[in-house]
């Protein structure tokens, strides 16, 4: 399946739960789901608070809520997400990143 299909599965999902109606008590507008989008990804991150590791099935459902947020934030938004990535990645094959400097120097530059 690729990202048009996953998108089209999930609008088919979000519709068949009402959630596009105007009167819907989860109004799926991009602020909202920007917001869902962070909630979901912190969720990502709360599974690794204690460790190194998290449990396969719990990291696979968090990181298809953020997909499925990041692709429906995208189409609501008009973003063409295949395009927008493949354009990121050829910029960041032109940036250059500064070393890793000491801990606590987020800019990778030695005080």
């Amino acid at each position: 399946m690729d990202l048009k299909e996953l998108t089209a599965a999930m609008h088919a999902f979000v519709a068949a739960k009402g959630w596009y109606a105007p009167d819907s008590p989860r109004p799926q507008t991009p602020r909202n789901l920007a917001a869902a989008l962070a909630i979901e990804a912190a969720e990502v991150l709360e599974l690794y608070q204690w460790g190194e590791r998290a449990e396969p099935a719990a990291l696979a459902g968090e990181l298809a809520d953020v997909s499925l947020y990041l692709l429906q934030l995208a189409s609501l938004a008009g973003v063409d997400l295949e395009q927008a990535v493949l354009d990121k990645l050829r910029a960041n094959y032109g940036r250059d990143w500064p070393a890793a400097g000491p801990p606590g120097d987020p800019g990778g530059r030695a005080a």
